[in-house]
């Protein structure tokens, strides 16, 4: 590996696997319930959601934010869920499903031209479950998998960052960091990462955004 080849570090929710605002009408299928019943739409629609605007305004965590969408979905189905049990009984059989492709083409994209990728995630097992993550092709071709679930430090504490730039071997200034929150851009930037805003109306345009950085 030549000094100037960059490495690819990426958020698992939301920039591999698709969000659940985007899955609202197939959880709705699974769950029983009437479509159009889930109307949250976080980051396609901060206007209508009270919830997301707060944990945009540092009010709530994310984590809280789906603490809160976990417990009043579980709710309408009569049951008491965390987040770990709402991605469980909205997933289906196959997590690999809700993999966005354009994810999956830029890691093949990467590790052809002999890039490092890792993961750098606040909640990947604590959200998806240790069994959902064995069934997950695009685990297997990760380098690194730094989990705050384990490390108990999230995004953006420095020292997250520099967990995951550790796990791939490289320095900070040649990690290229995707991610779809703006807080932690912005304390991967102050962590010396280079770093990529993931839009996720827009999964294309990131991920060619993010190639472009790592000279791909």
């Amino acid at each position: 590996m030549t000094p100037r080849q960059r490495g690819l570090l990426l958020d698992f929710g939301g920039v591999i696997s698709v969000t659940l605002f985007e899955r609202h009408r197939l959880s709705e299928k699974l769950l029983g319930l009437p479509e159009g019943v889930l109307t949250w739409r976080g980051p396609f629609d901060p206007a209508s959601d009270g919830l997301w605007r707060d944990m945009l305004g540092g009010r709530i965590s994310e984590r809280e934010y789906w603490a809160l969408r976990a417990k009043e979905t579980g709710a309408r189905v009569g049951e008491d869920w965390d987040m770990l049990a709402m991605i469980q009984r909205t997933m289906g059989e196959d997590p690999n499903l809700h993999v966005r492709p354009q994810a999956r083409d830029i890691i093949y994209l990467a590790k052809a031209a002999g890039r490092r990728v890792g993961i750098l995630s606040n909640e990947l097992e604590l959200f998806y479950g240790a069994d959902a993550m064995a069934k997950l092709d695009v685990l297997k071709l990760m380098d690194s998998l730094i989990d705050a679930t384990h490390t108990k430090i999230l995004k953006p504490d420095p020292r997250a960052y520099a967990l995951g730039c550790d796990a791939l071997g490289l320095a900070p200034e040649l990690v290229v960091f995707v991610d779809d929150q703006e807080r932690n851009i912005e304390g991967a930037r102050k962590a010396g990462l280079v770093a990529i805003h993931f839009n996720v109306a827009d999964p294309a345009g990131s991920f060619a955004q993010a190639a472009d950085a790592l000279e791909l």
